[in-house]
């Protein structure tokens, strides 16, 4: 699938599955912007990856929650490559709490960057997107917003949060033929599975058919589909990549 030419902004891609998205985007001939908070180094190895594999990407640095930082990134795109066709909303964080642990400022931090930067990032670039000749706007949820987790309220909130505005938005793009869709990973081999105990991981791949945890390579190529020209008739859907998990 070529997606030359096509400019693609990766929110949150220094590591992680953004890391993978931004990699395999720029594999197949894509523009790819790099965008991280505060992990330079790792930003600049992805670039100097996706260089080496013959590819085109620059890093640009925005906190996504800094709606004129954002205005600035997406200048910085229109400089060096022109208005943006593909924007994947990737960046996220948790903090995990029981609710009744939970504070204000828990549930803030969490949807400022999981649903006001989508918002951010999305009123920047949306003007590229609907005039673009194959826009597209992907947003990476979770199967927690799906299902819920214990202990993370806020991030399920958020992550369903996605849900609705990926529809809406998909519905008032219609017309101009972008679309826009979400991909909602399972559990995922990243530094944020990493961290969860071994017994907790147990139970996890217990509800899991497949019987395994996804690999990086299992999100990115959908998200690679997702912003090619055969998805052209495809909008306003959430794609479950998690094993054959219910929800």
């Amino acid at each position: 699938m070529n997606l030359d030419s096509q400019t693609c902004v990766v929110t949150g891609s220094s590591r992680g599955i953004g890391r993978g998205i931004a990699t395999e985007l720029g594999s197949h001939g894509a523009n790819v912007v790099v965008n991280y908070r505060s992990s330079e180094g790792e930003a600049y190895d992805v670039v100097d990856a996706i260089e080496a594999d013959g590819g085109t990407a620059i890093a640009v640095q925005a906190d996504v929650t800094d709606g004129e930082a954002v205005d600035a990134m997406a200048d910085r795109v229109r400089n060096a490559f022109g208005p943006a066709d593909v924007l994947i909303n990737n960046a996220g964080i948790t903090v995990d709490k029981r609710f009744d642990e939970m504070t204000r400022e828990d549930w803030d931090a969490v949807m400022e960057v999981n649903l006001g930067g989508v918002y951010n990032c999305t009123d920047a670039f949306y003007d590229d997107l609907r005039a673009a000749d194959h826009g597209r706007l992907i947003n990476i949820s979770s199967v927690v917003g799906q299902q819920g987790n214990y202990g993370q309220a806020n991030y399920a909130a958020a992550k369903s949060g996605l849900f609705g505005f990926t529809r809406t938005i998909a519905l008032e793009l219609a017309s101009t033929g972008t679309t826009a869709n979400c991909v909602s990973p399972g559990f995922v081999e990243t530094d944020m599975l990493a961290d969860v105990p071994e017994r907790v991981r147990e139970k996890i791949r217990n509800r899991i058919p497949l019987d395994r945890f996804a690999e990086v390579e299992d999100i990115t190529g959908i998200v690679r589909f997702l912003a090619g020209p055969d998805a052209d008739y495809m909008t306003g859907q959430i794609l479950g990549v998690n094993g054959g998990m219910e929800w």
